[in-house]
């Protein structure tokens, strides 16, 4: 994420301070800190009403936002069957609108088992409940410098695993905050998931 100002340019994460000395060395720059989107909290919620609006038990993931293919969905979809194997009760809840033909993922959906699709546009007042009830929310990411997912799902209480690109890792403490792993994986992505279920990482 990068912005040019009246006193040059703001950033957000190492990978874009180096994407802006490769595209402009020397420029003056900011680093602005990404917000936590706390304007979803409305307080309407727990972890355990959530569950009970939504029908949500076990152990439960998120993979939020528009569907594209730099999100790396296809690859989440593929590690979730192995997560399935090891964890057979748990549920992944994909939230948001496709801008690509769903038909692959609703496939591969299917074949892997236990996973919820909300192909539509989720509106501010949904947005609580569904991070309130997970238990981590997965950035599978291709590319990327950032994402507000990450600050949502911060601001409503729920951990993250994502993969190492662009600046989205920056913002993961590993073992505290989430887990990272790497990117097009889904061995590793399988892993970091049944880890944090196994272990309780919650």
């Amino acid at each position: 994420w990068m912005m040019r100002n009246s006193d040059g340019y703001l950033v957000m994460s190492d990978s874009v301070e180096r994407d802006l000395d490769t595209l402009k060395p020397g420029a003056p720059r900011r680093r602005v800190a990404h917000p936590f989107y706390a304007q979803f909290d409305r307080g309407r919620y727990t972890r355990e009403s959530a569950r009970a609006a939504l029908d949500l038990s076990g152990d439960v993931a998120l993979f939020f936002g528009y569907v594209r293919h730099y999100k790396g969905l296809d690859t989440l979809l593929t590690a979730w069957k192995r997560v399935r194997a090891e964890r057979p009760g748990a549920t992944l809840v994909v939230a948001g609108e496709f801008y690509e033909k769903p038909e692959s993922y609703e496939a591969q959906a299917l074949a892997a088992g236990g996973v919820r699709l909300l192909n539509r546009y989720i509106p501010d007042d949904e947005v609580e409940a569904l991070f309130r009830a997970t238990d981590v929310t997965v950035l599978p990411y291709r590319t990327g410098t950032q994402s507000g997912v990450t600050h949502v799902a911060y601001a409503l209480g729920s951990p993250v695993i994502a993969t190492r690109v662009g600046g989205i890792a920056e913002s993961v403490r590993e073992g505290e905050t989430g887990l990272t792993c790497a990117p097009e994986d889904p061995a590793a992505l399988a892993g970091a998931l049944v880890r944090f279920f196994s272990e309780g990482l919650r």
